[in-house]
């Protein structure tokens, strides 16, 4: 089982979608992700081989995470049906995948606050996006909840019995800290006779809580998406220039006006991977993951001599190609109320299921008295 989200804050930018939910897609349809590794850098394709792997797939609008930082009430609820949109104008089936908002089921936050109180304080304080963000913005300024999201997204996880998770080099972090908190959890609160006695009377399983997820980093297939103004960072929503990122929506002049004023440098040809011209190592890649039926070779072979003026409305006009029958399915999906809330609505009830189920256990194990 995989639990995946991206957060509601505005569009989709093109780092999110080739970087992540183009392989959930690929996902959804074979059951692999191509190239990921284990934590200690074992290929799944070897681990796995010989092996049936059964998936069931669940993909998160995550509003409890976005509001991290300050959300404007008057739009949140409409980026995050513009965001669910997107998932299934990107390609997700509801038909094969449930598609849900993460404020829907309560237990997410529910379990997040039992886990907190399992969790120590210093746990979360050598968290290095929060070290990094509230540096940023000033501890005085930072809300609690930038501190503690990692046990929100912990809470995603473990809710589901996740055994797989894929995530990104910049989230291992996270996933290991969601590794932690199941090892004391379950080593605190479920072991013992008494504890079996609780499990027997409330009617649960009395093995372990929780099952502790081992992380898919993504190698191959996955693009990693750099600003547009900054070669060395990467493209993110809360960048305040809009101009530094492709935003899945954008109109086909907006894609070209931005290509045109993008960073670059003064050399001429195009190059992959010098560590001097990060912007040409970032404009290939996004080059080549719009174009995935060509080969690396052949795109250097095509770029290496051009300069930045010929090389642009090239990028420009494959980005725009690229994105095109997604922001007409986009569209087609987002124009239809009914459709997609009823969407939702399946998703919520068929996570919420499973959700409830997990959350009583860890009541149960925690000595909590269950509803009559």
């Amino acid at each position: 089982e995989k639990d995946k989200g991206v957060q509601p804050t505005g569009s989709l930018h093109l780092g999110n979608y080739l970087g992540a939910i183009r392989q959930w897609v690929e996902f959804q349809n074979t059951g692999k992700f191509a190239g990921a590794e284990d934590l200690e850098g074992k290929s799944y394709d070897e681990k796995d081989k010989g092996v049936e792997i059964v998936n069931e797939n669940f993909f998160c609008v995550v509003d409890l995470h976005a509001i991290t930082v300050p959300q404007d009430p008057n739009e949140l609820e409409e980026n995050t049906l513009k965001s669910a949109a997107l998932y299934i104008a990107a390609g997700i089936d509801p038909t094969k995948s449930k598609v849900f908002v993460q404020s829907h089921v309560s237990a997410h936050s529910e379990l997040t606050w039992l886990l907190s109180c399992a969790t120590p304080m210093n746990w979360l304080e050598r968290m290095i996006q929060f070290k990094e963000k509230s540096k940023k913005a000033g501890t005085e300024s930072v809300g609690v909840g930038l501190l503690t999201y990692p046990v929100l997204m912990a809470a995603d996880i473990l809710l589901y019995q996740a055994d797989r998770v894929p995530v990104g080099e910049d989230q291992k972090q996270h996933l290991e800290l969601a590794r932690d908190i199941v090892r004391r959890f379950n080593d605190q609160y479920c072991k013992g006779g008494q504890y079996k006695k609780r499990c027997k009377k409330a009617g649960v399983p009395s093995y372990p809580v929780f099952t502790e997820p081992e992380a898919m980093i993504l190698k191959a297939g996955g693009a990693r998406v750099m600003s547009l103004t900054d070669g060395t960072s990467k493209m993110s929503k809360s960048d305040p220039a809009d101009a530094s990122r492709i935003n899945v929506l954008d109109p086909p002049e907006v894609i070209r006006d931005k290509i045109k004023r993008c960073k670059t440098d003064a050399v001429k040809g195009i190059e992959w991977d010098n560590p001097e011209r990060p912007e040409a190592t970032n404009l290939l890649n996004i080059y080549a993951a719009v174009q995935p039926g060509r080969s690396r070779e052949e795109i250097a072979e095509e770029v290496k001599d051009l300069s930045w003026g010929e090389f642009k409305p090239l990028l420009a006009e494959a980005i725009v190609a690229h994105l095109e029958p997604i922001q007409k399915k986009y569209a087609e999906v987002r124009a239809d109320e009914e459709y997609l809330k009823g969407v939702l609505k399946e998703g919520s009830e068929a996570a919420d299921l499973i959700a409830q189920r997990t959350l009583k256990a860890a009541k149960v194990a925690m000595g909590f008295t269950v509803p009559f």
